[in-house]
């Protein structure tokens, strides 16, 4: 673990550590190594993404592993440090292309087919992101361990590096007159890191708006648990990895209006 130069950083408390959420393996050295070194750990956000098609060597398709399943383990494997610290938060880096998500948790982790499938395995990733804060906010309910799910908005980022070519033309010209640059794009993900009084909204999914209620799918307390349960078995956890008695269903229904993201 070496220091990040301080004049990139302008702190010199900033330190780097090697992770790759398309390695399980990888993942599990990262919390061991972390968890060796740090004592404390008090905001967890899980921000990596990419939209490209593929497969892991785990044998998951990449965009699923390394936009869900990777942070699920991750979080899993940091769990105990974040109760230990508490209060503490966890966030999730969704996306409004959740709204196109379909999980089916008797194939969780293959690449979709059909002409979009790449698409298609972001949106469901993204839904799964959405889910996965809403299930882990219910299963850390009097731990003072909160989650939030965030679409930071349309960010220039390198994230389109893997579309097609002749979709790039469009792309990138679009991105560079309409979309935020990085620092804007990451002003809600730290205002649900940091920001007071958001303990009560555990679980909900934000924009830059403040909380929105979800799409339908991503309101689905039970699609969430079998998600969960999925994920567990995908990445070899038992049921105990961070499951708490009490599961409530139907718990956030009603807490503002919906809108089109």
């Amino acid at each position: 673990m070496d220091p990040l130069c301080p004049q990139e950083t302008g702190n010199n408390e900033v330190q780097f550590m090697h992770l790759d959420l398309a390695s399980l393996c990888s993942v599990r050295a990262f919390a061991s190594t972390f968890l060796r070194q740090e004592a404390q750990l008090h905001i967890l956000i899980n921000n990596a993404g990419v939209s490209a098609g593929g497969t892991t060597e785990d044998g998951f398709s990449l965009a699923f592993q390394v936009n869900h399943l990777g942070h699920f383990l991750l979080t899993q494997l940091l769990l105990e440090r974040l109760r230990s610290c508490a209060p503490s938060r966890v966030v999730i880096v969704a996306s409004s292309a959740h709204c196109a998500g379909r999980l089916r948790p008797e194939s969780l982790g293959r690449p979709p087919s059909g002409l979009f499938s790449t698409f298609q395995d972001y949106c469901d990733s993204k839904l799964a992101n959405v889910l996965h804060a809403r299930e882990l906010a219910t299963r850390e309910q009097g731990t003072q361990v909160t989650c939030y799910a965030v679409h930071p908005g349309f960010v220039n980022t390198s994230l389109f590096r893997h579309a097609p070519l002749w979709l790039k033309p469009l792309l990138l010209p679009l991105a560079w007159l309409l979309f935020l640059d990085a620092s804007e794009g990451a002003q809600v993900v730290l205002d649900c890191a940091t920001q007071d009084g958001l303990e009560p909204l555990s679980g909900r999914y934000f924009t830059d708006c403040g909380p929105r209620l979800p799409w339908p799918a991503g309101r689905d307390d039970r699609l969430a648990r079998a998600l969960w349960e999925g994920s567990e078995r995908l990445v070899g956890l038992g049921a105990a990895g961070g499951h708490q008695e009490g599961h409530q269903e139907g718990h956030r229904e009603g807490l503002a209006a919906p809108t089109a993201q």
